[in-house]
């Protein structure tokens, strides 16, 4: 089994909400001595407000303008773990960057399990609507197939405590 610091190069994870890219991608980071970045806190930082307040101002359209940019730019560092927002796999040009720039892990989680996860979450403005489950199960709907699509590798990171995934992400990364 190589050294954790053998392991070279980016890893970007992707998947739905909830579905723990932050929390792993951290301690991915960490296990191999790489930075981390969350692509959705690197917004807010840049911008200087929250991502409900860019979609109350620009609306999806110009959040999603201003995430490619952010994914380009990570994308272009080296010896990173980037958490992409979930949505950012709907655009073509994040897919390719992904896919052209490091590893792509897919944390596959259900809908309901995501649900139970973030259903007090205020801060996701995609689920401030009537029926945040309903929303989850289209969201799931639309993205999986574009998730699995850019992966490297689909862990499933829904009925695993985060020790049991992060473990199963240096098996497949190794």
């Amino acid at each position: 089994m190589p050294a954790m610091e053998n392991i070279a190069g980016n890893f970007f994870l992707i998947g739905l909400m909830g579905a723990g890219k932050t929390t792993l991608g951290r301690q991915l980071a960490e296990q191999l001595g790489c930075t981390f970045y969350d692509s959705d806190a690197v917004i807010c930082e840049r911008t200087g407000v929250s991502i409900p307040t860019i979609f109350e101002l620009e609306g999806e359209d110009g959040f999603r303008m201003r995430e490619a940019a952010v994914i380009r730019d990570l994308c272009a560092l080296s010896k990173i773990v980037l958490a992409t927002g979930g949505g950012s796999v709907l655009r073509e040009e994040n897919r390719q960057c992904l896919k052209r720039n490091g590893t792509v892990i897919y944390l596959h989680t259900q809908p309901e399990v995501l649900f139970e996860r973030v259903r007090y979450d205020k801060n996701r403005p995609l689920l401030q609507v009537e029926n945040p489950l309903e929303k989850l199960n289209a969201l799931y709907a639309q993205r999986d197939g574009l998730y699995r699509e850019t992966a490297d590798f689909v862990i499933e990171a829904g009925q695993r405590n985060h020790a049991q995934a992060l473990q199963q992400i240096m098996e497949a990364i190794r």
